[in-house]
Order: C-alpha cells, then structure tokens, then sequence
C-alpha cells in the first residue's frame, strides 16, 4: 500500500458519521461493448429480466443520498437510454448526457453537468449492477471524511511477472489491490485533477489514477468479489446466478405463439422484421404490413395474455396508416413491462416462395433484439417455402409464426 492510501471499512466500522455534504453520482455507460459481442451495447442487455443499466440505476436510488444522477451514454444511444428510463419510470430521476470515446472523457462530460452546490461525486461504471448499497455509501461517507475514497479488493492469487511468455518473478500480492467502482471523491478535488490532466495530455484508467497525480490521498474500501463488472457473455451467467440466489427466485416465463399472412400485391414495398427488400411484389396493409414484426407482436402480446395486434392498433385508425411496425413492437415490449414481462427469446418462421430472404436475415434479427432490448443471438429469424403449395407457393402472400418466451422481471 502506497502512501496515499489507507484502509477504511475493511471491516465493521464503529465511527459515528457526520451528515455528508451534497453529492451526486455518475454513472457511466458511454461504452459500445464490442468485448460482449453483438450490436447492442452490454448496459442494454437484460440480465435477470431487467436491463443492465435500469438495475444499476435502481441500486443508486436505493443508496438514497445524492441529489442528482448524471447518465452518460454513446451519442448514438441516447434516445435509446432516453426511452429505457421513460419505460422504468426513471427519467425524473436521471439527467442523460452524451459521454466521450473514452471513460475519463465520459466522467469529465458528467463533471460539467454537474450542479455548482454538489460537493460530493461518485462515479460508477453502469455495468456493475450488482453493487450493493452498503458499498455505495461507505465510499460515499470515507470520501466525505478524507477527500477521495475507492472501491476495491485485496488480490488472491498468486501474481506473476513475466517477459516474453516466462516468469520473471512471483510478485508480493500483499499490498495490491483489484480496483472497483464507486469511486468518490469531493468534486473540487477531481477538477483539479482534471485540469492537470488535461494539461499533462494524461489519460487514466479511473479517477484515482487522476487523483493519485496531484497527490490526493485516496481511502480504500472494502469492495467485493460479487459487485461484477460485465464485461463478457461469462460475466452476465455469473451474474445471472447471483440474482438467482440474491432473490431467491427464478424468473416466471410464459409462452406465446403469433401468426400472421398478408396478401403481396404491386406498387407496395416488401418490409420484414423492419427491413425493406427488393421485390416485384410488396405485402398489402393498412401499417407498413411486416409480417414478421406483426407475428412477434402478437406471440409476444399472447404471452402476457394481451389480446393480438387489432385489439390495441386497429386498421381503422388513421394514425397507424403507413406506421413503421417495429414502432408498434416497441409498444407491446413496454405494455409487457409494465405487466412485469421482458422479451427473454424468440423463434421467427418467415414462409414465402420468393424472394430468398437469407441475405437480409442478420439486418431482421439485429433490428428486432435492439427494440425487444435482448441481445441478437435471443432472436431467431428463418425462412421456408411450401414447394409451390398453396397460397403462399403460389406467390399470393407472405405468411409469418413466432413463438415467444418471456420472463418475469423482479423488481
């Protein structure tokens, strides 16, 4: 251990705490995920029936002691997070912000939207969900006390240092420490660390390495092995079995199944799973006539027992003329949240004699996860043909079953 750290709360604390000053948290999710595959960014994925980002949000609100919360998010997703707060009642609590390309660009647009009376900051990665509301505020009260204060836990292993694939030596593992978020510290501490930051042209891993450069000492608290960050396809099975036992529960599912058929007629675009194809023919209805995203619609609307498409968009009325239907989608996955229900998989059977749909299945399969909030691989999109039999062999229409299943979210 350095001399700018000490331990605090390592163990069961005894101190009597002071009321801290005003704080606010940052939590950031201005990256794209690329390590956990797939196109949605991992703070998006469902982990346990809830998205990722909704339960680390949920965590701080629990934690009961900041002012304000700052969101950052890739510019390309902020409508999207807009929409996901909206959807679990959290915009009122959250302001958004675009972050950087870098996690030290992304605290530092939080710092600035930041309110002049905050005092007090915590910062914390938007996929480590898990954090418990103990860490929260013991990082919280030490900053409070001492300045600057870091989750983290004691290295277990053995540690090894090596040079081109052989060991050199076996490290002393005694004073070394796995870093977590929180990380708090008071804010004028962390501008000025900013400021030579930025004038040093230095780029750190996390904001104590920004606040060890200016000599703030920095409190370690006690971490733990469960607050995950979810980085990795593995990290979310982990995950996923310590909200199993946390909650003492398995996720309820229900099965839905949804069919649909529309006529193919000239002079209409041929739209499936939001993706529009070239085609001699294109499918006839009163919204843009997706099939596909019609059938998921309905199996998913089958599962929460909601009724089908009609009941809730009607052909007769005007403002679902011409509608794109993955819009449509996006509202049966918010009525089953609200009804306590996230899209867990689904299995999509396109059947149509022509055109050959392989090519445009990725396009289908990456528009749908990204409205039901599942990654890709959740949804599974084929296409058959009936060998020329019957209306669809004969190239009169296009015909489309889903089958869905969906998972109760705990709260």
């Amino acid at each position: 251990m350095t001399k700018q750290m000490r331990l605090w709360w390592t163990f069961p604390c005894t101190h009597t705490m002071t009321a801290p000053q005003p704080a606010a948290a940052i939590i950031t999710a201005g990256g794209l995920g690329r390590r956990m595959g797939g196109s949605t960014p991992k703070q998006f994925l469902l982990l346990h029936g809830s998205p990722i980002l909704v339960r680390t949000v949920k965590a701080f609100l629990q934690a009961d002691c900041f002012q304000s919360i700052i969101l950052t998010v890739p510019a390309s997703h902020l409508d999207a997070a807009t929409a996901l707060l909206n959807s679990h009642g959290l915009a009122s609590t959250c302001k958004v912000v675009v972050g950087g390309e870098t996690r030290q660009e992304s605290v530092q647009a939080g710092l600035n939207a930041l309110n002049a009376k905050i005092e007090l900051v915590v910062i914390h990665d938007g996929v480590r969900p898990l954090v418990s509301k103990e860490i929260i505020t013991n990082c919280l009260q030490a900053a409070a006390l001492h300045g600057a204060a870091i989750a983290a836990i004691p290295i277990k292993d053995t540690v090894k240092e090596e040079s081109q694939g052989v060991v050199l030596q076996t490290v002393d593992r005694r004073n070394l420490w796995r870093a977590q978020t929180p990380q708090a510290t008071r804010v004028s501490l962390l501008r000025q660390a900013y400021e030579k930051a930025n004038r040093d042209k230095f780029s750190g891993t996390d904001e104590a390495s920004l606040l060890e450069r200016i000599d703030c000492p920095i409190t370690i608290v006690a971490g733990s092995e469960t607050n995950l960050k979810i980085t990795t396809p593995e990290d979310i099975v982990m995950a996923e079995a310590l909200l199993a036992i946390q909650e003492k529960a398995s996720p309820h599912f229900k099965i839905g199944h949804g069919y649909d058929a529309h006529r193919l007629v000239a002079n209409r675009d041929l739209v499936l799973g939001g993706v529009t194809i070239p085609h001699s023919l294109g499918l006839l209805g009163h919204s843009d006539a997706d099939v596909l995203t019609h059938a998921l619609c309905d199996a998913l609307l089958g599962a929460i027992g909601a009724g089908d498409l009609g009941r809730h968009f009607p052909d007769s009325d005007p403002q679902y003329k011409g509608i794109d239907s993955l819009k449509l989608l996006a509202k049966v996955v918010a009525l089953a949240a609200d009804q306590g229900y996230a899209v867990s998989n689904a299995d999509i059977t396109v059947v149509a004699q022509r055109p050959k749909l392989a090519a445009f299945i990725p396009q289908m399969q990456k528009n749908l996860a990204e409205v039901c909030q599942v990654s890709c691989s959740a949804i599974n999109v084929k296409a058959t043909t009936t060998e020329t039999m019957g209306f669809t062999g004969r190239e009169e229409g296009v015909a489309c079953h889903a089958v869905v299943m969906v998972a109760g979210i705990n709260q």
